[in-house]
């Protein structure tokens, strides 16, 4: 299966409009954004859990990353509110579910395999930081290396959002929204630039808060060799 699979191109999902599609799991629901392989894949999607719903044991060959976006996910290893943002590197294992039920974005897949670094940040307690020279604009880190930078971004009502891209970025709309190449993105709104593009955005009346990770893109991007 491939959906959004060349990385050379803009790509726009304004998932909240898409109609949820059953994975192999009962309860377990999903909003594809960008896939390249089967049922393993290297894949970006929006995953629904219905109340006490979980997913069969397994283990992470390629590293899985996702952010909470509503509801409590809950695993053997804790369980994690909404803004939550966890890094489950190669090698990992666990078995997701939720009681309460809730709402994940989440990327298979993406990770250097040699990376075994495990992340466990609730937003919710951190603190955004004014970003240096560029106005409007508030930052919370959440992960960087050298392949790649993930963060939270605050942008204020009306705040012009100029990036240059030598490594492409991923936007996810968390609430509020912005306007980008004619186009008007709300939460669930998901953006993807290619390396050597540039972000022009104006954020809306209610100003933006996103989820962004920039610097992938100039890598090669493919399908698990498992697939």
């Amino acid at each position: 299966m491939e959906i959004n699979a060349d990385f050379s191109q803009r790509a726009t999902v304004h998932a909240a409009s898409l109609p949820w599609v059953p994975s192999p799991i009962a309860g377990v629901d999903r909003r594809m954004l960008d896939r390249i392989g089967a049922e393993v894949a290297r894949a970006t999607s929006i995953v629904r859990y219905a109340p006490n719903s979980h997913f069969s044991p397994h283990t992470h060959g390629g590293g899985e990353e996702f952010l909470v976006l509503d509801g409590v996910f809950q695993d053997e290893h804790g369980d994690y509110p909404a803004g939550s943002y966890i890094r489950n590197p190669a090698t990992s294992r666990h078995t997701p579910g939720s009681a309460p039920g809730c709402v994940i974005f989440v990327k298979l897949w993406q990770f250097d395999l040699a990376d075994r670094t495990d992340v466990r940040i609730d937003s919710s307690t951190r603190s955004f930081t004014a970003a240096p020279d560029r106005t409007g604009v508030e930052v919370l880190p959440l992960f960087h290396d050298s392949r790649e930078d993930v963060r939270l971004e605050r942008w204020a009502a009306g705040a012009t959002i100029a990036l240059d891209l030598p490594g492409g970025i991923e936007v996810l709309v968390l609430d509020g929204g912005f306007r980008e190449g004619g186009a008007d993105f709300v939460a669930q709104s998901w953006l993807r630039l290619p390396a050597g593009a540039q972000l022009n955005a104006k954020a809306g009346p209610a100003g933006a808060r996103v989820w962004i990770k920039a610097g992938h893109l100039a890598l090669p991007q493919q399908a698990p060799a498992a697939a």
